[in-house]
């Protein structure tokens, strides 16, 4: 119990380390840079460690399946009242998106490595890509306000590396490619690099955070859905479905990342 508490501490140090570098250097630091260097580059190395240091099984493409649904569920949900509670379009973009869209890179991968072990891998990595898949559609189309290309957007997805590193990745392992020792040594410290990396950006964009600048009721809303509906929708839907352990608390976990 006591490694996981510290396990899961040593992950805010990173996050820490962040903030006082943005705050110590301000402009020097470029947050942009740093976040196409990882999401184009250092992302694959994790996407690839990620699903190939588990052979491959069905179970697999439940988690994704299952998030997706719990993500329409309660997105169907919040339809029904954020429009009532946020007149301004901005804020109700926010209202139905940031409420269902969880941090499954920066927190999510690491958190549940220290909670969990290198068993959640797989599972997370491949959530990670349907988060990513649902931040491009759905948060694409509330964030444009209705002005939704469907084209760009599916551009803008065939473009990142990930989505093609996860398909080749998922190929190999299927056709029962074990990669030797080397070369996961290799994978594992571009993907450790990477969760770094994106701890580090975590704390980066909480220096810019402006706490008077929040909608208390925004926030609350927000607050409310992640802590409390949507882990209940995925309680009942998990309950429900019966699947492994191990995915069942992934989920849960997954859905109270901010």
């Amino acid at each position: 119990m006591n490694s996981i508490i510290f396990s899961i501490l040593s992950i805010y140090v990173f996050i820490l380390m962040g903030y006082l570098a943005k705050r110590s250097f301000k402009e020097q630091i470029d947050d942009k840079t740093i976040t196409l260097l990882n999401v184009y580059f250092l992302q694959v190395f994790l996407t690839f460690w990620g699903l190939l240091l588990h052979p491959i099984d069905i179970t697999l493409f439940y988690a994704p399946a299952i998030y997706l649904v719990i993500v329409i569920v309660v997105l169907l949900i919040s339809a029904l009242f954020a429009s009532k509670l946020f007149s301004r379009k901005k804020e109700y973009s926010i209202a139905m998106v940031a409420a269902i869209i969880g941090n499954t890179g920066n927190l999510g991968i690491p958190l549940n490595i220290a909670i969990f072990g290198e068993a959640s891998i797989p599972y997370t990595t491949i959530i990670n890509l349907m988060n990513v898949f649902v931040v491009y559609t759905i948060g694409v189309y509330f964030y444009s306000r209705g002005n939704f290309d469907v084209k760009t957007s599916l551009k803008n997805i065939v473009k990142l590396p990930i989505l093609w590193a996860a398909m080749l990745a998922i190929f190999l392992s299927l056709y029962g490619y074990r990669p030797s020792k080397t070369i996961m040594n290799m994978l594992m410290m571009g993907a450790y690099a990477s969760m770094t990396m994106q701890l580090f950006l975590f704390g980066i964009y909480l220096y810019g955070t402006k706490i008077k600048e929040i909608n208390k009721r925004l926030i609350s809303w927000v607050m409310a859905f992640k802590f409390i509906l949507l882990p209940l929708v995925a309680f009942f839907l998990l309950d429900f479905l019966h699947n492994p352990k191990l995915v069942q608390k992934l989920l849960l976990l997954k859905h109270e990342e901010l």
